[in-house]
């Protein structure tokens, strides 16, 4: 049913019928199903964007620890935990996809695996002490990021098997801001029924409305007819890790772009910091929760037309820009931790804080929206097909490692002070800007592609 109505979805999307259809870059019997994996596609992204937004490792989860007293270090986990756990794995994964010829299903059993994880929060959250439960839960977000790194290689691989150069950019906006729409409407119930509730009620249903998205998303992602890949040149994990680095050596632009890459993961690494921020002014209540999703989620429904039509220009500049709003949010932040010190502790109030840090969210939201969909839409053009896997794991590896080392920002948070932390990524983020704008075009990465 979703494939037949898809049709006509697809030609007031974009202005083509089926007799002026563009395929480029993706096997000619695939084109005739655009119009429906491109429905099925932006379903699934509307159901696990809006999970992501629920369940986020950079604003929701942090707040549930600070909720229940645990202890302040594991904030400093989660981002690179959810970050790490997913890239790290994907140089040996990424062999074992290649010898399947469709990979979708690889995305279904993730996205299960996913929402399996996150139910098994619950029990964590309502029975154990505080330090247990935050360990707990940090463990369990570990098993759902590797579990995302399964899905991430094969996403794209399908993404490249059935959207054509050129409509990538495109879906990605579309599933990013369906997700973030309704993520506002979510919000506004969190708000409205839920944000006056004093124990963890809150919390349990947005784990659990978050898991049912997952389950939701792995079935439209089934449903996705994606034609036959090449299976040769399957490689063992250490084999693929050679591969790699001899591609890295042959192609230094590529290492460029991974460099640039691993400095702008701090859009994402800065998100819990805020979170700690925000606490310290607003309370933990979910009240003031609700309103940071919402500001977030909006800024996921603005965002992503904008950076979908952008990426599809220009990947590279998308970026860039990216890099540059990172740079600016934490320069906000900062300045409202500045402001904190001069004005609300000396009238109490902390109704200026919740305005603050609803923008700093709100910018930050649009700042990893740019930066992901940038990056995503770079490597899905630049890659050629054979070659595309390694790259993906090749690149996610390498930025897993400068994941796993950022773990230990929690801790010079705890000791210095979260506004150090933010001067970093603030820092990160503005030499991952200059080393983007010398990239060349997606096109022009990899000379032949």
């Amino acid at each position: 049913m979703i494939h037949g109505t898809a049709d006509h979805a697809w030609e007031a999307l974009t202005g083509e019928d089926e007799e002026d259809r563009a395929c480029e870059r993706i096997p000619e019997e695939a084109c005739s199903e655009v119009p429906g994996n491109f429905a099925l596609n932006a379903l699934n992204g509307t159901a696990t964007k809006l999970a992501e937004q629920l369940a986020s490792p950079g604003l929701v989860l942090p707040w549930i620890l600070g909720a229940i007293g645990a202890p302040a270090a594991l904030v400093g986990l989660l981002v690179p935990v959810r970050r790490a756990g997913s890239l790290l794995p994907q140089l040996a994964i990424a062999g074992r996809i290649r010898a399947f010829a469709r990979r979708k299903w690889f995305w279904v059993g993730a996205g299960v695996t996913q929402a399996g994880a996150l139910l098994a929060m619950i029990p964590a959250l309502l029975l154990l002490p505080p330090a247990a439960a935050g360990g707990a839960l940090v463990a369990l977000l570990a098993l759902f990021s590797v579990a995302s790194g399964v899905g991430s290689v094969a996403f794209k691989d399908v993404l490249a098997k059935t959207i054509p150069k050129g409509r990538r950019g495109t879906l990605l906006g579309v599933r990013a801001t369906a997700g973030g729409l309704l993520a506002v409407v979510a919000a506004l119930l969190l708000r409205t029924f839920l944000a006056e509730e004093d124990d963890l009620t809150p919390y349990v249903w947005l784990l659990t409305g978050a898991a049912a998205l997952w389950l939701l998303g792995s079935l439209f992602f089934a449903g996705i007819r994606e034609a036959r890949g090449a299976t040769a040149g399957g490689r063992s994990a250490l084999e693929e890790a050679r591969a790699g680095l001899a591609f890295v050596r042959k192609h230094p632009a590529f290492g460029r772009f991974v460099g640039a890459r691993a400095l702008l993961l701090s859009a994402q690494l800065a998100a819990p910091f805020y979170a700690l921020q925000a606490q310290s002014v607003t309370g933990v209540g979910s009240a003031n929760l609700a309103l940071f999703v919402m500001a977030s989620s909006v800024a996921a429904v603005l965002a992503s037309p904008f950076w979908g039509r952008f990426a599809d220009a220009s990947a590279r500049r998308v970026m860039v820009v990216g890099g540059v709003w990172t740079a600016v949010t934490v320069a906000l932040a900062l300045g409202g931790a500045l402001l904190e010190v001069a004005e609300w502790e000396a009238t109490g109030s902390a109704v200026w804080g919740v305005a603050l840090y609803g923008l700093v969210f709100f910018s930050s939201g649009f700042a990893v929206a740019g930066v992901r969909l940038g990056r995503k839409t770079y490597l899905v053009d630049a890659a050629p097909e054979r070659e595309r896997p390694l790259m993906v794991a090749v690149a996610n590896t390498l930025v897993g490692v400068m994941y796993a080392l950022s773990a230990t920002l929690g801790f010079v948070a705890d000791r210095i002070g979260v506004a150090t932390v933010l001067l970093v990524l603030g820092a990160m983020a503005a030499l991952g800007t200059l080393l983007a704008q010398r990239l060349p075009e997606a096109d022009e990465l990899i000379p032949g592609n």
